[in-house]
């Protein structure tokens, strides 16, 4: 077994921690931003979607800062801003919680604190898609998710997870960029940077759905009589014994149909670009046969691979924020990356924020390791070993005796895991060194446990409670999300932090009503407007 508390003084990521740990930007490491968006459905008291419009009180879904909802009407989205220290991030994710239980007690529901969902309509096409006004960008965000229906299916939307937003201070660039000398303009190395980021968190990933999984068991509904390999744990959950995340297995988000074949470029922004730039451009045949129009409506955006750039299923995006009416992707193209955006975290059933402050300390030390050590290119040959690895840990994590494969050779996961450790302690104690205190090698020590004893991880608890309390899986979720709903209800807001809520829903609900009264021009002139701006002009 490695020593996990070494590592190599010629390393590269050692060298660069060095350079920032010197002279007068060592306090850089501390400014970085991280922000969380939180998903989860809004359930009655019995476990039943919440078929209600989302709540006036919580303001305008379509303009309000940090409360919108995502697929479904039901699936509330949680934004907090971005902040330089997690605990921060946190307490506003608290706050925010919150407010959104006490508008939610009102009509006696609660949001389900589970990745995988509850109790659905019978049919998929019950399930209600998020309304967001008659503006035509309101109208646009509709279609879209008409056009996800058609696609994947509307119960699959309803999954829910926790997406990490992450930068590192720019000013930890541009003493990178001067110290290696590097010929590319300031913008060009971040956004290199931030790929390598990329590149080596695809490579291992896997080690997050390990620590982190925390769904080893669905309802049998879910499946809607779609063929499967689980097991039967009861006669209402459906599991594997060694799972960690059935939301991010095959079963849940994976690329399927026309994003099957695409594969993202990420050794350059040019390349990435290019690849998803492709696939919002190329029509797909069986979308081709779904066509844009039902009965004269709206049905999809268009019938290309892709409807929009947001549509690809990845574990983790390079990021930057729009302006108004910008896409995505022509962002990034004009200023270069600017944050990542971690999208495979599954919510912690046993966090009433469905995110712990060790969970979000340790991702800080690990995305700073992702972020600093050498990162080689990777071709499509070590993308598909990337993905095949984290698919088995997916569903087989926890199965003694793990093997991966690594540059196409064999590895004993925890071999592989406890060097990844080593490494992500190095930055843990970079992180304590500016911040003082011990909090991120703690985080780190915390999940070294986990390797050591497969029985801490959340989704061995999962299970494990399920039989210790015999319950089914939705008996489960609905118990922690009973007790997590008591839990915010026994702390309301004060009356200041209150009215700062209220009056942000009722600015958005103003927002809203602002955009569809100014409306000018046809929807179907917007959309072909949307369409024609297309991104094969942008260059990086």
């Amino acid at each position: 077994m490695p020593d996990t508390t070494s590592i190599r003084t010629n390393d590269v990521l050692a060298q660069r921690l060095a350079v920032l740990s010197a002279g007068p930007y060592r306090d850089a490491l501390a400014h970085g931003l991280r922000g969380i968006e939180k998903e989860s459905l809004r359930v009655t008291r019995d476990g039943q979607l919440a078929m209600t419009p989302h709540p006036a009180a919580l303001g305008s879904a379509l303009t309000h800062p940090s409360l919108t909802t995502d697929y479904s009407e039901a699936l509330i989205e949680i934004i907090t801003p971005a902040e330089r220290d997690p605990s921060i991030t946190l307490e506003r994710l608290d706050e925010l919680h919150r407010y959104v239980y006490a508008v939610l007690a009102r009509d006696g529901e609660i949001l389900w604190n589970e990745s995988m969902p509850g109790l659905l309509p019978a049919a998929d096409e019950g399930i209600p898609i998020a309304e967001y006004g008659t503006s035509n960008i309101g109208r646009l965000k509709y279609v879209y998710r008409l056009g996800l229906a058609l696609r994947y299916g509307r119960t699959m939307q309803c999954i829910a997870g926790i997406h990490y937003n992450y930068s590192l201070d720019e000013t930890v660039w541009q003493v990178l960029h001067a110290h290696e000398r590097s010929p590319a303009t300031s913008v060009d190395y971040q956004s290199e940077r931030y790929l390598a980021l990329i590149r080596n968190f695809r490579r291992t990933s896997w080690l997050l759905m390990y620590l982190f999984g925390a769904s080893p068991a669905l309802d049998a509904r879910f499946l809607r009589g779609r063929p499967h390999t689980l097991e039967t744990f009861d006669s209402e959950t459906l599991y594997l014994p060694y799972a960690t995340s059935l939301r991010m297995s095959d079963l849940g988000y994976s690329n399927t149909t026309g994003q099957s074949a695409l594969h993202a470029d990420y050794n350059t922004l040019s390349g990435y670009l290019a690849a998803l730039t492709e696939a919002v451009s190329e029509p797909y045949p069986p979308y081709e046969a779904i066509g844009t129009h039902r009965n004269g409506e709206w049905v999809q955006i268009n019938t290309n691979v892709l409807q929009i750039e947001n549509e690809f299923y990845s574990t983790i995006r390079p990021k930057r924020v729009t302006y108004p009416g910008e896409r995505p992707l022509s962002a990034l193209a004009a200023r270069g990356v600017q944050y990542v955006e971690v999208r495979c975290m599954d919510i912690d059933p046993f966090e009433p924020t469905g995110i712990a402050l060790p969970t979000a300390r340790f991702l800080d030390a690990y995305l700073l390791a992702c972020a600093l050590e050498d990162s080689p290119l990777l071709p499509v040959a070590a993308g598909a070993e990337a993905n095949a690895n984290f698919a088995l840990v997916t569903k087989e994590g926890r199965r003694p005796g793990l093997t991966l494969k690594r540059d196409g050779k064999d590895v004993p996961m925890q071999d592989w895991a406890a060097d990844l450790l080593a490494k992500i302690d190095h930055t843990a104690a970079a992180l304590d060194a500016v911040h003082g205190g011990d909090e991120h090698r703690r985080a780190v020590a915390a999940q070294r446990a986990k390797l050591a004893d497969a029985s801490l991880t959340p989704s061995a608890r999962v299970l494990q409670t399920l039989r210790d309390d015999q319950q089914t899986f939705l008996q489960f979720a609905l118990a922690q999300s009973e007790r997590h709903a008591a839990h915010f209800l026994s702390r309301p807001l004060d009356a200041e932090l209150t009215a700062h809520f209220d009056t942000l829903a009722r600015e958005s609900l103003d927002e809203q009503a602002r955009l569809e009264h100014q409306e000018v021009g046809s929807f179907d002139a917007f959309v072909a407007a949307y369409r024609a701006y297309t991104l094969n002009r942008f260059s990086v």
